[in-house]
C-alpha cells in the first residue's frame, strides 16, 4: 500500500493537497503524520524524515522502492498510476489549462501564502480585513484567483474548475480555499460557492475534521495567536 507522510494537518497545506487527491479518488494509502516540532535539523521532524526524503520536508509517497517528494510530482505520480481514476480532466485542453494552473499555485501567490498561512481552526476575519486594506499584493493575488476560478466555473459549468470531477487542480487549490475561509477575504458570489464546494467534499471535510481535533498551538505557525 502507498504510505504519505504529511505534517500538522491544521497547519500543512502542501500536506493536504496529495492526501485529499488520494482520498477523494479512492486511492488506499497509509497515512504517516510526522508532527511539527520545528525545522531546525536536529529536530524530531527532521530526524524522521530525513531517512525518507531528500529534502527532508513533508508531504512524501513512498510505493515500495518508490519514494516522491514533491507535491505536485506526487499528483503525476498518482495520475499515472491509477489512469481510471481521472485526476486530470480527459480533454487535451481542459488537461493542459489544470496543469498550467497546477504549476502556478505552485510556484506562485507568494504575497497570500506568506501574509495568510494556513490555519483551519483559526477564525481571523480582523486580520483579514487589515490585510486586505494594506496589502495591494494581496488584493492583487485574490484578484488572479477571481479571474481563474470563475472563468473555468463559466466554462466548464462548476461546480468544481473542471465540471463535476474533482481533480488535482481542485486538490491544488484546497489549502487556498481553506486561507480565504480563516481570514474571510472578500469574494464575489460564484467564487464563495466554489469555496464551499470544496470545504463540503467527504476528503476535504475529512481533512478539516482531523485539522479541528488535533488542538495543537505552535508558535512558529501562528503569526496572529497568541493562544488557541
Amino acid at each position: 500500500m502507498l504510505q504519505l507522510y504529511i505534517g500538522n494537518k491544521n497547519y500543512s497545506s502542501w500536506s493536504m493537497r496529495p492526501w485529499v487527491l488520494l482520498r477523494e479518488a479512492g486511492i488506499p494509502f497509509e497515512e504517516v503524520c510526522v508532527r511539527f516540532d520545528s525545522f531546525e535539523p536536529g529536530s524530531r521532524f527532521k530526524q524522521t524524515l530525513q531517512p525518507v526524503s531528500p529534502t527532508g520536508k513533508v508531504p512524501v509517497l513512498v510505493d515500495g522502492g518508490i519514494t516522491v517528494w514533491d507535491t505536485l510530482a506526487i499528483a503525476e505520480y498518482a495520475a499515472e498510476t491509477y489512469p481510471d481514476k481521472g485526476l486530470w480532466p480527459q480533454d487535451p485542453a481542459a488537461r493542459a489549462c489544470a496543469r498550467s494552473i497546477c504549476a502556478e499555485m505552485h510556484s506562485g501567490f507568494s504575497a497570500l501564502r506568506g501574509a495568510c498561512p494556513m490555519n483551519i481552526e483559526a477564525h481571523l476575519p480582523e486580520v483579514g480585513a487589515l490585510l486586505w486594506r494594506d496589502r495591494a499584493d494581496v488584493r492583487a493575488d485574490v484578484q488572479r484567483l477571481v479571474d481563474m476560478w470563475g472563468g473555468l466555473l463559466r466554462q466548464h459549468g462548476g461546480p468544481l474548475l473542471f465540471g463535476t470531477q474533482f481533480t488535482i487542480a481542485d486538490a491544488f487549490f484546497a489549502p487556498v480555499c481553506m486561507r480565504l475561509h480563516t481570514y474571510a477575504l472578500p469574494l464575489p458570489e460564484p467564487i464563495a460557492a466554489y469555496v464551499q464546494a470544496v470545504r463540503a467534499r467527504p476528503g476535504v471535510k475529512a481533512w478539516i475534521d482531523d485539522a479541528l481535533a488535533e488542538q495543537d498551538f505552535l508558535d512558529f505557525e501562528e503569526p496572529y495567536r497568541l493562544r488557541r
